[in-house]
């Protein structure tokens, strides 16, 4: 990947934790040699027929096809599985609610939850674990959960990312820069996008390459996307889409998060202007992504109350989530559940 003069990735000085970066007593334990925490599944979970009153968070589809919903509402939070007739709660009755955040379903079919209170949960299919600082992670708040192409596993905390090979915690903590991370995302390449409350930057295994374009870094950056044709997409003041060599502003409206449907289209939600009470879903049409203009299509608007999660599902619907709940759009109707 070239980069040109204009268009500077700026490389900054970084210090992380690792084995040999610090002292024994700090280094992150194997899960075997300390106590973990296993909760049974007997209690019964809620089953309604109807979506959950929540802040919805994230969204994510399992391979069976069946959707997951994490949410909150304040102190209070839930991650809820849809299978097409029923909306069943997974967690009320076996972890108490958490103000959970975001849901992963790795390569193995085991399901991960990340909670803003209390760490990580893994779920096997019979027990939870429970993952903590006490077990390695940089912080108790986890707002991010990636699975990379060599299965590890990657969360984004309150104070770092992260990085869980099956066995250890690694953490990388930034100077200079935000540790409270929004988004981590694995390009084509390899090479790791990772989001946060100040500077976006790239991680190739080696270095951490923060972005800048025209002398700014990109800060407060909520999402980032790869589409098929390998344009990595990113919300920061702004949509934006970097080519490879190029990074375009493609609209000024606000961009919180951001999906590719089966089609090449780009959804987002996010404030209609940055910073303003009118959140909306939007549709940016494939055809004209690289007109100066591009199509955009306001999708459903709402006031107050914001539209965060997004995801297109296999059957080509797009599902996000709102300040109260969860919606399906099929193309032509809204569905709110």
């Amino acid at each position: 990947m070239k980069y040109p003069r204009i268009y500077i990735l700026f490389l900054l000085s970084f210090f992380y934790v690792s084995c040999g970066g610090q002292n024994k007593s700090n280094e992150p334990k194997a899960l075997s040699s300390v106590e973990k925490e296993m909760t049974s599944v007997e209690p019964q979970d809620l089953v309604t027929s109807y979506g959950p009153d929540l802040m919805i968070r994230n969204i994510k589809q399992l391979r069976n096809g069946n959707i997951l919903i994490a949410g909150n509402s304040g102190i209070f939070g839930d991650v809820v599985r849809y299978d097409g007739k029923s909306f069943t709660n997974l967690t009320r009755s076996k972890l108490g609610s958490h103000r959970f955040w975001d849901i992963l379903e790795d390569r193995r079919g085991n399901i991960w939850f990340s909670s803003l209170d209390s760490g990580v949960y893994y779920y096997n299919g019979k027990f939870f674990e429970h993952f903590t600082t006490r077990e390695g992670l940089a912080a108790n708040y986890v707002s991010v959960i990636y699975e990379d192409k060599a299965g590890t596993i990657w969360f984004g905390t309150g104070g770092g990312v992260s990085r869980y090979d099956g066995k250890s915690f690694r953490n990388f903590k930034m100077r200079g820069i935000s540790n409270d991370i929004h988004a981590i995302m694995e390009d084509k390449t390899g090479k790791l996008w990772i989001g946060t409350r100040g500077e976006a930057f790239v991680y190739d295994g080696k270095t951490f390459t923060a972005l800048i374009h025209e002398g700014k870094p990109f800060n407060n950056v909520w999402s980032i996307i790869e589409d098929k044709k390998g344009n990595i997409w990113f919300g920061a003041n702004g949509l934006w889409r970097y080519d490879g060599t190029t990074f375009t502003r493609v609209s000024q409206r606000g961009i919180y998060a951001i999906t590719e449907d089966k089609k090449g289209n780009i959804w987002t939600t996010g404030q209609v202007k940055p910073y303003g009470e009118v959140w909306e879903l939007c549709r940016y049409d494939a055809e004209s992504l690289y007109n100066s203009k591009p199509t955009v299509t306001q999708i459903k608007s709402g006031q107050p109350g914001a539209f965060l999660a997004i995801m297109a599902v296999n059957d080509g619907s797009i599902w996000f989530g709102g300040n109260v709940g969860v919606y399906r759009y099929d193309g032509k109707t809204i569905t709110d559940f």
